[in-house]
């Protein structure tokens, strides 16, 4: 399908090589699309042989909160990811410190929630990974031991579960 109009960020291609992709960021002349099976490719604007899914309007700018937009859609799209995890509240508006041991040395700020976006973007790429594990073409023994290897991140995880706002948000380990 030949495409007249720049394709904005979160626009969803089909290309013939590397399959389905979205657009990620804009350059003059190209696009970088991440593609599921291939990761990140540079297309040329001009490109015409691939198949546009869905055409999002380009715009002069777009902000990281657009592009977060619009990746946390694509994710809820294609893998099921659709629930809202939310801080708890006693630490809404908080602030996480690290203090060194060492007294020379500064301490590190940052408010909880920003923590906790990173928490939770750990939590549902280890989902994709378990994902494309379970659908990869590994035999069932190569599956359950990088499954074993996810389970075990989960465990380490569970120190953070405190910051959660619902019980079935936290992370779970291996039990007994």
């Amino acid at each position: 399908m030949e495409n007249t109009s720049p394709l904005g960020i979160g626009s969803r291609v089909r290309h013939p090589a590397f399959g389905d992709g979205v657009i990620i960021k804009i350059y003059k002349a190209a696009y970088d699309v991440t593609f599921w099976q291939y990761g990140i490719k540079s297309v040329g604007r001009d490109y015409d042989k691939w198949e546009v899914v869905e055409a999002i309007p380009a715009e002069e700018v777009a902000s990281f909160n657009e592009a977060e937009q619009a990746l946390i859609r694509i994710l809820r799209t294609y893998n099921g990811i659709d629930e809202t995890t939310r801080l708890g509240d006693k630490w809404i508006d908080g602030n996480l410190i690290l203090q060194p041991g060492d007294a020379g040395l500064a301490t590190k700020e940052m408010p909880i929630d920003t923590f906790f976006h990173k928490i939770v973007m750990v939590r549902d790429r280890l989902r994709v990974m378990e994902q494309r594990i379970n659908a990869s073409n590994l035999t069932d023994e190569e599956k359950v031991n990088l499954q074993q290897y996810i389970t075990r991140i989960y465990g380490s995880l569970t120190s953070f579960n405190v910051l959660f706002q619902r019980k079935e948000d936290h992370f779970s380990g291996t039990k007994g």
